[in-house]
């Protein structure tokens, strides 16, 4: 489903459409006024080019206001790395050497997060001569470039990173690297603008216990429906109430 939120309302769901194309995210645009576009400031989105295509078709200077967010970012980089662990572990069980066992995990969460026998670990598999280590090494970079509030070192930081990816000789970091030189101009908008989608995200989660439950519904109209309820910011009354009197 495409779900579209306010994101100074944290929460509040504007749109729900079946799918993930162009034409679920026009149904909410075609709703907004001329003049209700143009005052759009910030649209949080993830990497869907279905998306991108549809907001850059209506929204007048699109570009300069859609953002990919830090979470999308790092969620890409975090395939990319459990990718290389996984490539990894492949080609040391084939030529019958140690394979690091239950590190996925690892790999993915921040050090800064992590209970102390984890960090112990960690940090001596960081001093491993392996390819996840150098993966996990290039998406720490990336997580320490999110300080910048002026577009020109933002891009200049980010250019270099994306250098460094795509010589890493790790071919799921060189991919993760090029998409995101593809979309680094929304990248550095979130940056500038500090917009994040942490807010839909949770949404999300939200909508996902929602539908769990109650066990599933019995068809999409109905689910829209109770997203619309429980996240629409619809009050449960009326303004005016009637209240009978005896006359």
């Amino acid at each position: 489903m495409t779900v579209v939120s306010d994101i100074d309302q944290e929460g509040r769901v504007l749109h729900v459409a079946d799918g993930r194309s162009a034409a679920s995210l026009d149904e909410y645009w075609d709703k907004l006024s001329p003049e209700g576009l143009s005052q759009l400031k910030a649209i949080a989105m993830d990497m869907s080019g279905a998306y991108i295509s549809s907001t850059l078709h209506v929204v007048s200077g699109a570009r300069s206001k859609i953002c990919f967010d830090r979470f999308h970012v790092l969620k890409l980089l975090n395939d990319g790395v459990n990718e290389v662990r996984k490539q990894e572990n492949r080609e040391l069980k084939a030529a019958g050497e140690w394979v690091p066992p239950r590190t996925k995990y690892l790999w993915v969460q921040n050090p800064e997060n992590m209970s102390r026998r984890k960090r112990t670990l960690f940090d001596l598999l960081r001093e491993c001569s392996l390819k996840a280590a150098r993966a996990w090494a290039i998406k720490d970079a990336a997580r320490k470039l999110w300080g910048y509030s002026m577009r020109g070192w933002a891009l200049r930081v980010w250019k270099r990173w994306i250098g460094w990816s795509l010589r890493s000789r790790l071919e799921p970091m060189r991919k993760e690297g090029q998409t995101i030189r593809d979309h680094l101009w929304g990248i550095v908008n979130a940056i500038v603008l500090n917009v994040t989608n942490a807010g839909a995200e949770g949404l999300n989660a939200m909508i996902q216990r929602l539908r769990m439950t109650v066990g599933g519904y019995r068809n999409r109209g109905r689910f829209r429906n109770a997203i619309y309820f429980h996240f629409g910011g619809l009050g449960l009354y009326p303004d005016e109430l009637l209240i009978h009197t005896k006359s």
